[in-house]
């Protein structure tokens, strides 16, 4: 256990003192990340004694997200975010329900031995993007401000309007619901209404009062320098967790939960968020290095070509289509619709999503895990290499 520890920690030392180098070049902490887990991982050099599992994975991927997304959402700029608030809602009302049909064509066309809930399943993990992921072009000034917004807003809510999706299929696969089309249809808008409007109430509840009493501790000067640096942390955490426990959408308990934060302060959100956003960066660093070594290592053996073509499609047919027929309209120029098209990495929301059809006890749960887990990997690089230069072309 201390060997483990002591080779993740040295490992988090290193990156953190050349991280700013880093981000200068094409390459991206989550390369490294997952690079560094496959290399000391059971089919690299075998230092890591602990085999990481799947709910550990699972629950470190959870945290990680939410508390990203709340980072990202208290950071929001919400008088952009409404004047451009056409594009996300495109891109979430046409441009998802387009990327899951899509999805589902062309997993028919590759997959034979999958059955078609299978395929569903499959469409539905690889659908959501992942914020932590395009950290370098949301961040980045020289994108226009309402594409960051955009895919910050997608992003954030996607995740948690996939959720009732995969529990349906789940469900279906399973024998848990009944036979008829108006019962399928039932349950996914029950699913739905739960996950959404729980997640919503309980992320504005929490925040609301958590909100108001750390501005009564700073007015009367209870506030310390070292604990105000928990405050976000443990705000995201406690507003997805408490959600999660009570059915609804923890992502998007934390992502509604985060806009309402930065709202209500405004003031004191850049020194608070400060802090939490190294935290949400040291999680993702220890997510990677474990999705590394127990993932990646372990699909190899499983590759086949259907599923590196769906891999390579997803990334690219299966969303950028969908995303450039929802912008039609919009004003939105072509290399724009490419952009947000492209930009839809796909990481943790995926991790998790993939943990739960394990626990399914899928027939083909092999050929499912081994295709989300290349996509990722796909997608951290491909996506990863390509930020900086076209961010420097927005830039010129």
């Amino acid at each position: 256990m201390y060997q483990d520890m002591a080779l993740i920690t040295v490992f988090i030392l290193m990156f953190s003192c050349v991280a700013g180098r880093v981000e200068k070049s094409w390459i991206t902490g989550p390369i490294i990340f997952i690079f560094a887990g496959f290399l000391i991982g059971p089919l690299g050099l075998g230092w890591l004694s602990f085999k990481p599992d799947a709910p550990t994975i699972k629950l470190l991927a959870e945290l990680t997200l939410a508390l990203v997304l709340f980072n990202d959402a208290a950071g929001a700029d919400l008088k952009i975010l409404r004047k451009s608030s056409s594009i996300p809602v495109r891109m979430l009302l046409i441009g998802l329900p387009l990327v899951l049909l899509s999805g589902f064509g062309v997993g028919v066309l590759l997959f034979d031995q999958l059955s078609l809930l299978e395929i569903g399943i499959l469409a539905t993990i690889l659908a959501p993007t992942d914020a932590a992921l395009g950290q370098a072009v949301l961040k980045n000034d020289s994108v226009p401000a309402d594409f960051r917004q955009g895919l910050n807003a997608e992003s954030g809510l996607n995740d948690g309007m996939c959720v009732p999706i995969l529990f349906l299929f789940l469900a279906l696969a399973a024998g848990g619901t009944g036979t008829g089309h108006g019962a399928s249809d039932h349950l996914v808008l029950t699913l739905l209404a739960e996950e959404l409007g729980i997640g919503l109430f309980v992320g504005i509840t929490m925040v609301f009062f958590a909100s108001h009493l750390i501005q009564y501790a700073f007015m009367k000067k209870w506030v310390t320098k070292t604990w105000s640096q928990v405050y976000v942390f443990a705000l995201a955490i406690t507003s997805f967790t408490t959600a999660q426990a009570v059915g609804g959408s923890g992502f998007i308990a934390a992502f509604c939960g985060g806009l309402l934060f930065g709202y209500l302060l405004k003031n004191q959100r850049e020194a608070l968020l400060h802090s939490s956003e190294g935290i949400g960066d040291t999680f993702a660093l220890i997510t990677w290095v474990l999705f590394g070594a127990a993932a990646v290592g372990t699909s190899i053996p499983n590759l086949t070509w259907p599923i590196v073509v769906y891999s390579l499609l997803s990334l690219t047919l299966i969303r950028m289509l969908p995303i450039f027929i929802s912008l039609l309209g919009t004003g939105v120029s072509l290399e724009g619709k490419v952009f947000l098209g492209w930009f839809g990495p796909r990481g943790l929301a995926s991790i998790v999503f993939a943990v739960i059809a394990i626990n399914a006890n899928l027939p083909n749960s092999n050929t499912i895990v081994t295709t989300v887990v290349l996509t990722i990997v796909l997608s951290v690089v491909l996506h990863g290499i390509t930020a900086k230069p076209w961010t420097n072309r927005w830039a010129k």
